[in-house]
């Protein structure tokens, strides 16, 4: 049985976190979406998301520096990064150090409801971010 979480998008384009979070509702996730850092706070706050789905260039903000300000709020919330250029080894090492995992665009709807129940299902870490 695949396992359904919350899910907290993060992404400054209103567009694409429309659409991220209608393919992670219809794969039976509960989703919140924002792009603004503030918000995010309270949303995390009111309730811890199972998982942080973040850009990696959030606008006016870096998006490895706003997970770690999240995760401070919510230890045991995963990450995963989604970068806007496929394959940047700079990203992958900054972003994987830290404990979050990085899903390279673009990727088809599938791919993407794959890797996050992939992740869901997955026991945490240390209870911290993978």
């Amino acid at each position: 049985m695949s396992k359904c979480g919350t899910i907290l998008v993060f992404h400054s384009a209103p567009l694409v976190r429309k659409v991220l979070q209608e393919i992670l509702e219809n794969d039976g996730h509960v989703v919140r979406a924002t792009g603004d850092l503030g918000i995010a706070v309270d949303m995390v706050r009111e309730t811890p998301p199972d998982l942080l789905l973040i850009d990696v260039y959030v606008a006016n903000i870096n998006g490895h520096d706003a997970a770690l300000y999240l995760c401070q709020r919510s230890p045991r919330m995963r990450v995963l990064m989604v970068a806007g250029v496929p394959a940047d080894q700079r990203i992958e090492t900054r972003t994987t150090g830290a404990g979050f995992l990085v899903f390279p665009q673009p990727y088809a709807p599938a791919d993407l409801t794959a890797r996050v129940r992939e992740i869901l299902e997955s026991s945490p870490i240390n209870g911290a971010h993978k």
